[in-house]
């Protein structure tokens, strides 16, 4: 049966609206022709004695483990988590202890891309999502959230842009055994600037990283800065997405793919 893959993540790239200033990545990208003379002298030779005088290019790369398209471990969202199923919760899994079962399952795509920037999705809206699709979730699969924030990747308003993922619809998820779930925006929750002002109209600080913090009650993961999720189905492929293995990490990059037997 033949197969398609269709990347859904994002390139990490230097210079661009990717997340918050003080978290921008940095790359230095050195040339074939300035490291040649290194590797000439730790070989005795002239430059002119390598190929063209070339020798290898190399990315000097200076980032968090939540640059570009990254699965987060639940250690990123509390110290604790499993507390509705563990009296007193256990320790909160680093990246590399996040089963990598969880990472290669069915995946399911909601389209939440027509709301608007800032809303914070409820368990109904994804109830009313699934049902539009036809679709009942099964446990460990992937479910992926397509917002605006997708189409704004790199641009000055896309850490504003699109809906998050509050803590009843997260809920919702996980307690159907969903463990790994993904957006295109920046964060699952609502854009930051958006929660600010409803923390400041309330005076309510649970609305802080509601989304995220259900990790506390169910350990999960999720992906962000996902990318091409308008080229899905709503279901129908699989999802792989393994996070690298960074040593008692919150967080891995993962370059997240969709894999489709056509």
């Amino acid at each position: 049966m033949p197969r398609r893959i269709v990347d859904i993540s994002v390139a990490l790239t230097a210079g661009i609206r990717s997340d918050p200033p003080h978290m921008l990545p940095q790359i230095e990208y050195i040339g074939h022709h300035a490291t040649a003379p290194g590797m000439a002298a730790t070989m005795g030779v002239p430059v002119d004695a390598l190929p063209e005088g070339e020798y290898a290019a190399v990315e000097r790369v200076t980032l968090s483990t939540h640059n570009g398209t990254h699965l987060d471990a639940p250690y990123h969202f509390f110290s604790r988590m499993n507390e509705r199923t563990v009296p007193g919760g256990e320790p909160s899994w680093r990246i590399d202890e996040v089963p990598l079962d969880w990472c290669f399952q069915p995946g399911v795509k909601l389209d939440f891309r027509h709301l608007p920037d800032g809303h914070v999705v409820s368990a109904k809206e994804v109830e009313a999502e699934l049902a539009r699709i036809g679709h009942v979730l099964k446990p460990l699969e992937i479910v992926l959230v397509n917002t605006a924030a997708g189409a704004r990747y790199g641009q000055e308003d896309f850490l504003d842009s699109g809906c998050g993922m509050g803590r009843e619809a997260t809920l919702f998820l996980v307690e159907r055994g969903i463990r790994v779930v993904g957006t295109d925006g920046w964060s699952w929750d609502a854009p930051f600037s958006h929660t600010a002002k409803r923390v400041k109209e309330t005076g309510d600080a649970s609305l802080i990283w509601e989304g995220h913090r259900v990790g506390r009650d169910i350990a999960y993961c999720h992906m962000e800065k996902l990318s091409n999720l308008e080229a899905l189905p709503s279901s129908g492929f699989t999802v792989a997405c393994f996070p690298v293995k960074v040593h008692r990490g919150s967080a891995g990059w993962t370059r997240a793919v969709a894999i489709l037997e056509e």
